[in-house]
């Protein structure tokens, strides 16, 4: 099993990752022919995520949808860091206790 901190650093990775795949749609929304891009997650064996990157096949915007996404990773994202700095608060306090 992975860390704590590893798993969120990969949450974190996965929703800028988010964030940076709707700045791209938002964008090119005025782009001729532009096909949306995608984030696929997918879950690893000992925690964590993984992400890929995809186009869509039909092309068009989906402003909504993009708005929402930012928001999701913002969320995903601030949550994330907080289990890190949780992790290093509590590490901290077990160095603390055995000093």
């Amino acid at each position: 099993m992975n860390s704590i901190s590893a798993i969120a650093f990969s949450g974190m990775n996965a929703a800028t990752a988010r964030l940076g795949v709707s700045a791209h749609n938002v964008a090119n929304v005025q782009t001729a022919g532009f096909r949306r891009q995608q984030v696929l997650q997918q879950t690893q064996a000992g925690g964590g995520v993984t992400t890929s990157i995809t186009q869509l096949d039909a092309a068009g915007s989906d402003l909504a949808a993009d708005a929402v996404q930012q928001m999701t990773a913002l969320y995903s994202f601030k949550a994330n860091l907080r289990t890190v700095q949780v992790e290093h608060e509590m590490l901290g306090s077990l160095l603390d206790i055995k000093a």
